[in-house]
């Protein structure tokens, strides 16, 4: 995790796979603030702490993360509403929150630690705040970059919505992401599958600049179609769910 922090810190701001996801997960936010001033927002697993600038776009956003590597990046860039903390046990009072964020975290937690991070994500939200939440999709797209992250299960849709619903969330929306570049993933990850899973950085190091800046137009292209229409399949699936109240 570790190593999978220290390259996420040097290609988060210019990849073109971070571009598509910030542009990805916009809408969802906008619509899970529903034009309020004073919302309360949390990241689970914050990382870097990257994604907080975001968030604070909508409200105050804190975050928390286990690894000390991600919470020393994030200090790093100035960032203080952090602290060390599980998601399967958060240290935040019931209904504390308005919005809760988690991306790309909860694949990579067993089974019985994922059901108590949902559990957990659900207490703090307040009656009728969201749960914005990305994750990993489509079994057949493990890969190299599957080992670096520590994942252990990727979802389809009828899973991660099986899932939340479990635990009492109301879906409203979900939709498969990175559909554009789907073809160049699923080469990629079968040529790893051929040639065995190993921990690789290569996928999460920026392109030369001229297959960054046309992978990015794909996905912002992606984004601009999602506004409208959910994808069938992804490399990803992202989800805005509500707790009821």
């Amino acid at each position: 995790m570790d190593r999978l922090l220290e390259a996420t810190a040097r290609a988060e701001r210019d990849h073109f796979w971070f571009r598509g996801f910030r542009r990805f997960v916009v809408p969802m936010l906008a619509e899970a603030v529903a034009r309020r001033t004073d919302v309360r927002m949390l990241d689970c697993g914050c990382g870097t702490g990257n994604n907080l600038a975001l968030l604070r776009g909508y409200g105050r956003a804190v975050g928390i993360d286990l690894t000390w590597t991600g919470l020393a990046f994030a200090h790093g860039r100035g960032e203080r509403a952090v602290a060390r903390a599980s998601a399967t046990t958060l240290p935040f009072a019931d209904a504390s929150f308005d919005v809760v964020t988690s991306f790309d975290v909860i694949y990579a937690l067993e089974d019985v630690d994922e059901s108590a991070a949902l559990a957990e994500m659900f207490r703090v939200l307040g009656p009728g705040g969201h749960l914005v939440i990305n994750v990993a999709a489509m079994d057949l797209l493990k890969g190299n970059h599957s080992v670096l992250a520590g994942e252990v299960r990727r979802y389809s849709r009828a899973s991660l919505s099986g899932r939340l619903q479990a635990h009492g969330f109301e879906v409203r929306r979900i939709t498969y992401t990175n559909a554009t570049i789907l073809p160049i993933v699923l080469g990629v990850r079968l040529l790893q599958r051929v040639a065995g899973h190993e921990e690789s950085q290569d996928e999460i190091t920026i392109p030369a600049a001229p297959i960054n800046l046309a992978l990015s137009g794909a996905l912002a292209l992606e984004a601009a179609v999602l506004r409208v229409v959910n994808m069938p399949f992804g490399s990803s699936l992202l989800a805005l769910a509500r707790k009821p109240g």
